[in-house]
């Protein structure tokens, strides 16, 4: 037992390490594209969304997005209605690495490195080897998947595990340990990907994936939460938006979880179940938004009152007329 949870673990790490170096050798890549894209096409909402999601796919990380949104609306150059819907953009975007891992695209893994490896061994230019570290760390990632992948297999004969998976069949027991998850291990690609091959394997059911993935969405609130710590009221307003997107979203899908279970079922058809979560953590985004986006005015308004910008008190007293 000791042996498989090792092996888990060291999975796990392995998928880590290659999401974090990955978010920052394509920020190397792309250089300051990123903050360009998201200051040149954000004009209405419908483009922040837009260009959200696409930053979203490139950088590989919703978090990286946000945090970079939070940094240019610190320094005025973005406003706070553009990042909301830069906010909303990034979650839509964050599920294209569902869709991927879906595709047991992990058997690959091997040939990724080895690319990787050749161009980095070939080449002595420092803009050509990054886009040899970025094979390596696309090879890492899915490696790290087809370790944890082959540590779930045996778990799901031993009974404590077997029991602890059952309990993710309640929604808001698998959500608050979707949410816990994700706030140990700060990734919620990470936390969807053992949902996801937990639900391949049959060592959970649809409904426990799916209860962890929402969780998932609300752990991700909080490296984003920290970046506004020191910023102004305008990055704070950023910050709490997009927790109370993702909490509002939660909730109301809580409510309806069994009609969503089965909207996902009907519309992903006759595909595979992790297929189908990684259906359910796009759709879930995208009809969020498509619900939420006609609330925004109303949202901003109220945020506005809750946090509103300070105001320049003047600090000089008033001097009495000594002259008269």
């Amino acid at each position: 037992m000791s042996e498989i949870v090792l092996t888990l673990l060291g999975g796990l790490v392995l998928f880590l390490y290659a999401v974090t170096s990955l978010s920052d050798v394509i920020k190397k890549v792309t250089a300051k594209k990123p903050k360009k894209w998201l200051l040149q096409f954000t004009r209405n909402t419908f483009t922040a969304i837009l260009t959200g999601a696409i930053v979203t796919i490139l950088l590989d990380s919703s978090s990286v997005v946000i945090i970079i949104t939070i940094v240019l609306v610190n320094s005025g150059l973005l406003t706070f209605r553009q990042a909301m819907g830069i906010v909303m953009g990034a979650n839509i975007g964050t599920t294209i690495s569902s869709q991927i891992i879906a595709l047991d695209v992990a058997k690959f893994s091997p040939i990724l490195l080895m690319i990787g490896m050749a161009i980095l061994l070939i080449t002595q230019k420092d803009h050509i080897k990054k886009y040899g570290q970025l094979f390596v760390y696309f090879g890492m990632l899915f490696f790290g998947l087809f370790i944890m992948e082959n540590a779930i297999s045996p778990l799901k004969q031993d009974p404590t595990f077997h029991e602890w998976m059952l309990a993710m069949d309640n929604p808001i027991t698998g959500s608050v340990t979707g949410a816990l998850v994700t706030l140990i291990i700060q990734s919620s690609s990470a936390t969807v990907g053992m949902a996801i091959l937990l639900v391949k394997k049959g060592a959970i059911s649809l409904v426990g994936g799916i209860a962890i993935m929402l969780g998932a969405e609300l752990g991700t609130c909080s490296d984003t939460l920290l970046a506004t710590i020191k910023g102004n009221r305008q990055g704070i307003k950023t910050g709490v938006f997009h927790l109370v997107f993702n909490f509002t979203t939660i909730a109301i899908c809580l409510l309806l979880f069994l009609p969503f279970v089965r909207f996902v079922e009907w519309i992903s058809g006759n595909s595979t179940l992790e297929q189908t979560l990684a259906n359910a953590h796009f759709l879930f985004n995208f009809i969020g938004v498509l619900v939420f986006v006609w609330f925004l005015p109303w949202f901003e308004k109220i945020l506005n009152k809750i946090i509103p910008e300070k105001t320049q008190t003047s600090l000089t007293a008033k001097v009495p007329d000594v002259a008269s």
